[in-house]
């Protein structure tokens, strides 16, 4: 995992001045990242250029409004521009990227399923039927189509080692003392994958969502997007998952171009994210 960028971008900001004398493929990061938050930072010159306070455009706009306003007795504000470019870099990778990748990954887990695909589309003509959008309000209607957007997101473990955290307290946990002040990386790996909460779990199942009964089984083990206070904002990607992956099956048959068996469901990459292999499909109108 030392090769991912991830790891490779906290290596540079602990040891910056050491790690930058050396060549290798962190180079190519760094310059991408370069490369990002110069054209994030001449969108918001332009932005200051045209800037109109009582008619904002959109979230530069009012980030650059907060920027003008002065707070008192505070030394340290929050809105500047170096805090900008960085929540709008999150936004581009962490908003976008993220939500592309698990679509692709569910639709490739889908084509290789296609008894799990089956049911997911019967289940979404009896309830919602094809002459109206899928909506939130039907998540609790179709339990089977949000079982297997939660096995979908437990199985590809999108990002396996969230975002450090400090901690706040010292702490024992099993023998070993975690000082305050500590940063610490959660593998997400070892509940997503828990042999004992999700039989086999290296294979995909919509069963380790399912009592027998066939109703919802919550799983405490079930936490994607980390846990705790400072959870992953992206949590809400189940609904957005939810609502592409009915609409898509709705209205179409997935047509693979080659046996899915063909393609590989390992990651290419799995640093900060989990990266799949490039595959084809044909969306057949239903």
């Amino acid at each position: 995992i030392l090769h991912s960028p991830w790891i490779q971008d906290n290596l540079v900001s602990i040891f910056h001045q050491i790690i930058l004398l050396f060549p290798g493929s962190h180079n190519k990061f760094l310059n991408n990242t370069a490369d990002v938050k110069s054209y994030i930072l001449e969108k918001v010159k332009e932005h200051q250029e045209s800037l109109d306070v009582n008619n904002p455009w959109d979230f530069i706009d009012c980030f650059l409004i907060k920027m003008k306003q002065k707070y008192k007795n505070d030394k340290r504000p929050e809105f500047t521009i170096k805090n900008l470019l960085s929540t709008i870099a999150d936004l581009l990778v962490a908003g976008t990227e993220t939500t592309s990748t698990t679509l692709r990954y569910g639709l490739l887990l889908l084509l290789q399923h296609p008894e799990v695909t089956a049911k997911v589309q019967e289940e979404i003509d009896c309830v919602v039927g094809r002459h109206q959008s899928p909506c939130m309000q039907d998540r609790g209607s179709i339990p089977y189509t949000d079982v297997v957007v939660h096995e979908i997101l437990r199985y590809i473990e999108l990002v396996p080692i969230p975002l450090a955290h400090d901690v706040t307290r010292d702490i024992k946990f099993r023998n070993y003392l975690i000082l305050r002040g500590m940063t610490i990386f959660i593998s997400l790996s070892s509940v997503l994958y828990d042999n004992k909460e999700f039989p086999n779990p290296e294979m995909f199942g919509p069963g380790h969502f399912l009592y027998e009964s066939g109703k919802f089984k919550k799983s405490d083990y079930f936490m994607p997007f980390s846990a705790g206070k400072r959870i992953c904002l992206g949590e809400g990607l189940r609904m957005e998952l939810f609502l592409f992956l009915t609409t898509i099956l709705q209205k179409f048959t997935l047509k693979p171009l080659i046996d899915p068996k063909h393609v590989d469901i390992p990651p290419v990459d799995n640093g900060f994210a989990s990266v799949l292999p490039s595959y084809q499909l044909c969306f057949i109108s239903a």
